[in-house]
């Protein structure tokens, strides 16, 4: 009992310490940052200043944009980088393991996806504009393409990574082909797939504001689109702030999840 209280102290004495550091880098970034802005050694005009996108932020909550509420141009970009995530993941797992586990197929489909993955996909997105308008299928796809080759390349190859040894004892057990998937190759492939999850939900939310920026009339990209037009500096690091901390709540969701999944494996704090 005394040494599992000595290792949550020292836990809890690390976490602090890193939550010490993690502070003092803020407050010495954003600081400087009011400073130099105040003193008009760097122009607010161009830079703009930590209190007037703060500034910016509450007001846009509370009286709204130009462009409508805040929450619904929120709402739109979060439902469309969580549909874009969804069908990528659903879509990368399927595929990597369809290919990492038969060797026809990712012989003929190998190098047209490797093609594809070259493919600046950012250039898709008038095509997609053009396919499928304004709307949000048009965003959801520009994610699916960002999302999906992630979550591919891990899936096949952490399908491929699976120790052959316990393939082989699970198949002299008595294993048939969907229980081999179930109890052995899906769950040895999870650590492939969990980890590429991070990365993969952040390029979702990069198709849909990349989307939203290019053609749109709703989200967090079409106002961040809006205040670069009128030279609003102000409002383009608001909706930036907007989009950051979105992705680091989706990523701590994500970290839950793979402690959730992963138990046995030690992650680095």
């Amino acid at each position: 009992m005394s040494r599992k209280k000595d290792m949550r102290a020292k836990a809890a004495k690390i976490k602090m310490r890193n939550l010490a550091l993690q502070i003092i880098v803020f407050v010495a970034i954003f600081g400087s940052w009011e400073i130099l802005s105040v003193k008009k050694i760097i122009d607010p005009f161009f830079f703009s200043s930590p209190y007037s996108i703060l500034k910016q932020i509450v007001e846009w909550f509370i009286s709204g944009t130009s462009q409508g509420p805040i929450y619904v141009h929120f709402v739109v970009t979060f439902e469309e980088t969580i549909i874009a995530f969804i069908v990528g993941v659903l879509l990368g797992v399927i595929a990597g393991y369809a290919l990492g586990r038969n060797d026809i197929l990712s012989v003929i489909f190998g190098p047209y996806i490797q093609m594809l993955n070259a493919l600046p996909r950012v250039v898709l997105a008038p095509i997609f504009i053009i396919w499928f308008g304004l709307g949000m299928p048009s965003k959801i796809a520009l994610g699916v393409t960002l999302t999906f080759f992630i979550v591919f390349f891990n899936a096949f190859q952490g399908v491929r990574e699976v120790d052959k040894n316990l393939l082989n004892n699970a198949r002299l057990l008595g294993a048939n082909k969907r229980q081999l998937a179930q109890h052995v190759i899906l769950p040895s492939a999870l650590t492939w797939i969990l980890s590429s999850l991070h990365s993969s939900f952040g390029f979702a939310l990069v198709g849909a504001v990349v989307g939203e920026f290019i053609g749109s009339t709703k989200g967090l990209g079409f106002l961040i689109a809006q205040a670069q037009g009128a030279f609003n500096t102000t409002g383009v690091f608001a909706g930036m702030v907007l989009l950051s901390v979105t992705a680091l709540a989706a990523n701590w969701a994500v970290s839950k999840l793979e402690k959730r999944f992963i138990a046995w494996r030690h992650i680095r704090q």
